[in-house]
Parts: structure tokens; C-alpha cells; sequence
């Protein structure tokens, strides 16, 4: 029932093929974040500092996340196309040096983290009781990071084959893996030592290892035959490498900028808020970690669809893709965030019942402002998809720039005394307007709406300009093909 074929894709009717290819990534995501909020739900048991801790280590997480994009939506955007133009030893070299893209970038970034895992954390001005757990779980995060980058990747290639099951079946038995190892690791079970913090990150490592075994397996033929590695694909190609880099970076750029202002917010955070305000910030940001999975599952199936139908000459149907795309994602989530903002104390009490009073109704706060932008911030999924797509991935890099650097992080400024130093590589603030942590969260709000409709806008331009027909032109070789097929 959810098998979604190369002609479905290219032919079959646009919002019904995007929801079926969209319905397992979105399941997938579902369980990822599951994966990701088992730490916050056992670490809530273990106290606030222990959230904290957890919390501090994300943003940076998050920014050296921007590294493993580069090779991982590289190369699907590429294996997509290729995928549409029927070529099939096109798809198997880009996934192979896409990989290859993927484990060296990631490693030449964890390397250096994980030898100054400590120092790095003390540049955000965490509080020396926190420094030094928030280290330890954050080397151990990263030192594990390639592995995880080779195995987005590689499920990436099936993805990008409308296969979009087999990346659910991965995440699912790295989440039961963690199941099993966060609660035995931070606790201590039988001959098992009380590892606390680090079990958790522990936990996570031996999750990655487990779905890297296993996409390896499905492209080895083990048990799926969609996309397969072939021998002949494992040949390193120059020109192969630039292009994954080339499609890729921008999205790496775009990731970096938006995550390195999260860094800074994190500073802000704790400086305004203190550990209270910090595990407040943890709580809404792994919240609304989980309420974009159905726009991050169907920005992912977009992608795929786009890129197959762009190598197939369908620039029209590219466009409606992204078109019906949005409209859906904007619609389900003013139905989320209605849910969210109604039920704010609820999910806050669910994920950390230890919270202080303070901490608990900073959470709720924020939990609320977030539910009052969640469309916007859906609906900017989407749309990137129609860019990335059609290989537009600057597009992505600037519109992050401006909603990031240009909006929320001088509305967030507002949150700190005045004449303060932000806890952010010693960074002082010039004017703070002390207005309190209130002020990041109504900034995160703020930026998701302004981001949303400036791309909205520009999507509009650059698509009545043949966005859409210039990209089926380079991606089939049909030269003026595409521009017959229309892009209205």
C-alpha cells in the first residue's frame, strides 16, 4: 500500500503519491525524535541540572549537524535526478562518493570537538557545575558522528527512490536499541555501572552503529532490492565529488548559520534565565523538534519527487508538488499548534515532571508562543523542498541568513541585561533591553513567520521566471524540452 513506483511519482496524482512517499518518512521522523526525547524523559528523572546539561550540548550538536547535510541532501537531490533520467550507474556512483563526502567532512569536525569537548562547552559560559557533564555528553555524541553521516547518506539513495520504508525500518530498530540502552546506562542495571549523563549519549552511539549495520545490510541486497551498491560503484570520481559538494554545501551553509545562532540563543538563554530558562528553552526545543516531523517527512518526499520529476522533463509537475505541499503542511499545522498551546502544561509536566516552579512556567510559555508560529514554521519546509528540489540550495542558505542573523538574533538580544555579556564566546551585548528570556521565545516566533512569507514571495518570482523549467533542463539533458513541458 505504500510501495511508490517511478511512475506514480512522475504520473500519479500529486497529493495522494506525496502523502503515501511522505507516510513512512514521517513515521520515521516520528521515531527519531522519539529516539532523541528518550534522553530528556530519563534525564528528567535525574534532576533539571541533568536537562540542562543535555540542553547545552544541543545547539552544538545541531551546528556540526550542518556537516553531515552537505553529504547526505547532496546526494539525494542528485541520486534523485538521476533516478528520473533512468540512470541507474549515475544514482550508484553519486551515492558511493556522497558517502565519501559525508564520513570525511564529519570526521575532520568530530575529531577536533571531541579533543576539546571541554574548552568548547566553556565558551558558552555554561555554569561550572554543568561544564563538565555537558562535555562528556558531548564528546561522545560527536565522536560517533560520521558513523551517522554514512548512514543518512545511504538511506538518503532510498529515499530518493521513492523507497522511503526501508529508512523507516532503520530508524525503528535504532530506536528500540536505545530503548533498551539509555534507561540501563544512565541508571545501572545488573553488572551495568550508573553512567548517568553519559549513558545517555552512550546510548545514542550504540543506536547509530545498529542503523548504519542495517541501511548497509538493505543496500547489499539484503532484504530489499530498490536501490542496491553494486561493485562497480565503489570508484572514487572527481567530478562525482564536486557536484555532491557543490549541491550540498549551501545546504550545510544554511543548516550552520540557523544552528550557530542557536548557540548564541543558548547563551542568551542561560544568561537570562539560568538553568530554569535553560531547561525550559530544552523542553520547547525538543518539543518542536517532534512537531515538525510531518513537514521535515513530507520536505524529504518532496525533494525525492521533485528531482525525479525534473530529470524527467515535468517542471509543472515539480511546481504543483511544492504548491500542494505547503498548502497541506500549513493547514495540519494550525490544527497542531491549537493542540499544542491548549495542552502547553500537560506535554511540559509529561517530558520533565522535576522542573522548579519557575522552570515549569517558562516551559509553558514557550511552548505556547512556539504553537502560535508552528504553520509558518512548517510551511518554510515545504518550499525549501521546491529549491532544493530543483538544485536552487543557495536559495536555502540565504533566506536561514536573513531569518536567523537578521531577525531572531537581534529581537533575542533583548532578552539580556543591558551592557551584559552574553554566555557565547565572550561576545557583549550592546543594547540589551533586559526585557527577560520571554524575549527569545517570542524571537524564534517572530523569525519563523518573517522567514516564511519572504520565501513565500520569492518562491512566487523565481517560479513565474522558469525556476522550475531551467532545472529539467540541466537535470534530463533534453535542452528545450523542459520549456515546452511549461512551468505554470
Amino acid at each position: 500500500m505504500l510501495d511508490v513506483d517511478h511512475e506514480a511519482i512522475t504520473d500519479g496524482p500529486v497529493g495522494r503519491v506525496l502523502l503515501v512517499l511522505a507516510a513512512p518518512l514521517v513515521a520515521q521522523n516520528v521515531v527519531y525524535v522519539a529516539n532523541a526525547l528518550i534522553d530528556t524523559f530519563w534525564l528528567g528523572r535525574v534532576g533539571e541540572d541533568a536537562v540542562a546539561a543535555v540542553g547545552l550540548s544541543l545547539p552544538i550538536q545541531s551546528l556540526l549537524g550542518a556537516t553531515v547535510v552537505i553529504g547526505a541532501v547532496g546526494t539525494q537531490i542528485l541520486v534523485s535526478q538521476r533516478a528520473g533520467d533512468e540512470d541507474e550507474s549515475g544514482a550508484r556512483r553519486v551515492a558511493v562518493n556522497g558517502a565519501l563526502v559525508a564520513l570525511l567532512v564529519t570526521a575532520a569536525v568530530a575529531v577536533p570537538v571531541v579533543r576539546y569537548a571541554e574548552e568548547l562547552v566553556g565558551l558558552l559560559g555554561a555554569d561550572p557545575a554543568l561544564a563538565g557533564t555537558t562535555a562528556t555528553y558531548l564528546a561522545v555524541v560527536i565522536a560517533i558522528l560520521p558513523v551517522g553521516a554514512v548512514g543518512d547518506t545511504v538511506e538518503n539513495c532510498f529515499t530518493a527512490y521513492g523507497d522511503t520504508r526501508a529508512v523507516f525500518h532503520v530508524t525503528v530498530v535504532s530506536v528500540l536499541v536505545n530503548l533498551v540502552a539509555a534507561p540501563t546506562l544512565i541508571f545501572g542495571v545488573g553488572p551495568v555501572p550508573e553512567f548517568g549523563v553519559a549513558g545517555a549519549a552512550l546510548g545514542t552511539a550504540l543506536a547509530s552503529v545498529a542503523g548504519l549495520l542495517w541501511i548497509l545490510g538493505y543496500a547489499a541486497g539484503i532484504g530489499r532490492d530498490t536501490f542496491r551498491l553494486t561493485r562497480e560503484a565503489f570508484a572514487v570520481d572527481a567530478a562525482t565529488l564536486r557536484e555532491v559538494v557543490s549541491v550540498g554545501l549551501p545546504l550545510g551553509g544554511q543548516r550552520g548559520v540557523s544552528e550557530l545562532v542557536r548557540v548564541l540563543v543558548v547563551g542568551l538563554v542561560a544568561l537570562a534565565g539560568g538553568a530554569a530558562g535553560v531547561a525550559a528553552y530544552t523542553v520547547g526545543a525538543r518539543v518542536a523538534t517532534l512537531a515538525i516531523v510531518p513537514a521535515l517527512g513530507l520536505q524529504q518526499a518532496a525533494q525525492s519527487m521533485i528531482g525525479q520529476n525534473l530529470g524527467a522533463a515535468a517542471p509543472a509537475r515539480a511546481r504543483r508538488t511544492t504548491t500542494v505541499g505547503t498548502g497541506m503542511i500549513v493547514v495540519g499545522f494550525l490544527a497542531l499548534g491549537a493542540v499544542q498551546f491548549l495542552f502547553a502544561g500537560g506535554i511540559a509536566d509529561l517530558l520533565a515532571p522535576d522542573l522548579t516552579a519557575t522552570g515549569r512556567g517558562l516551559a509553558v510559555t514557550y511552548l505556547r508562543v512556539l504553537a502560535a508560529s508552528y504553520w509558518a514554521l512548517g510551511g518554510t519546509y515545504t518550499l525549501l523542498a521546491g529549491f532544493n528540489g530543483a538544485s536552487r540550495t543557495r536559495t536555502s542558505f540565504v533566506a536561514d541568513l536573513v531569518k536567523y542573523w537578521a531577525v531572531r538574533f537581534p529581537i533575542a538580544v533583548a532578552a539580556v541585561p543591558v551592557g551584559a555579556t552574553v554566555g557565547a564566546f565572550g561576545v557583549t551585548v550592546t543594547p540589551g533591553l533586559g526585557w527577560g528570556v520571554e524575549a527569545v521565545f517570542w524571537a524564534v516566533a517572530a523569525s519563523n513567520v518573517v522567514g516564511f512569507l519572504g520565501l513565500g514571495a520569492y518562491f512566487l518570482y523565481t517560479t513565474r521566471r522558469g525556476m522550475f523549467a531551467n532545472a529539467a533542463d540541466r537535470a534530463s539533458g533534453d535542452g528545450g524540452g523542459a520549456e515546452l513541458a511549461g512551468d505554470d
